[in-house]
C-alpha cells in the first residue's frame, strides 16, 4: 500500500488523540463503534479511512470530522493558498474534501466537497454535535437525509442543518455534486 502523507499525519493525528485522552484502543472502539483492528490499522497507516469512519472516530473524540482533518493537515495560519488546501479522497466512495479555510483559530471552516454520481455518505448524530453546518450546493443534485428526513438541493440552495442527528449525503444525479460546507464551531 502506498501511504501519501496526509493519510500518515492523520494516522499519527487519531493516535496522538487516543493517547491524549488516556484510552485503549478498545476504550476508543467503544465510544465509537469502530472495531480494534480497524483501529489499529488506521493508527500504523495501514489502512486509509472511510468519512463515515472518520465521522465515527471523531465523534467519540469530541471534535468535528473537519477540526480532526485539519490537525492533521497543518499548524495554525492566517492565509491557505489554493495549491496548499489540502484534499482527501474517500477511498470506499470517491467523495472528495477540500479544506479551503486557514487553520486558524477563528472557528469557521470552509471545505469544498464533491459526491460522485450515485455515492452516499453517512454520518453519526456525534460528528455534528460541536457544529453549526450550511451546506451550499454549487453543481448537480444533493439529496441530504437528517433524522428521518430528506431534503433535495438543487444549483444555488443552501441548506442550515438542524440540532445532530444522524444524516446522509447522497448523490442521486448523473454528474458529481458540488457543495461548499460551511462549518461554524459552537
Amino acid at each position: 500500500m502506498i501511504v501519501d502523507d496526509l493519510t500518515s499525519r492523520l494516522a499519527e493525528r487519531i493516535r496522538t488523540e487516543r493517547e491524549a485522552r488516556g484510552w485503549s484502543l478498545s476504550d476508543l472502539a467503544s465510544a465509537s463503534g469502530v472495531s480494534r483492528a480497524m483501529i489499529s490499522k488506521i493508527e500504523r497507516a495501514e489502512a486509509s479511512p472511510t468519512a463515515s469512519l472518520l465521522g465515527r472516530l471523531s465523534g467519540a473524540f469530541g471534535l468535528t470530522l473537519s477540526s480532526l482533518l485539519a490537525r492533521a493537515e497543518a499548524a495554525s495560519e492566517r492565509l491557505r493558498r489554493a495549491e496548499q488546501q489540502p484534499v482527501w479522497r474517500d477511498p470506499q466512495t470517491g467523495f472528495r474534501r477540500r479544506a479551503i479555510s486557514p487553520a486558524g483559530e477563528s472557528g469557521i471552516e470552509l471545505v469544498e466537497s464533491e459526491l460522485p454520481a450515485g455515492a452516499r455518505v453517512a454520518y453519526p448524530a456525534s460528528a455534528y454535535a460541536f457544529i453549526r453546518q450550511q451546506i451550499w450546493l454549487q453543481q448537480g443534485v444533493l439529496d441530504f437525509t437528517e433524522g428521518g428526513e430528506t431534503v433535495r438541493l438543487l444549483p444555488g440552495d443552501c441548506l442550515e442543518l438542524g440540532p445532530p442527528a444522524d444524516c446522509a449525503f447522497h448523490n442521486p444525479g448523473p454528474e458529481p455534486a458540488r457543495y461548499v460546507v460551511v462549518v461554524v464551531k459552537r
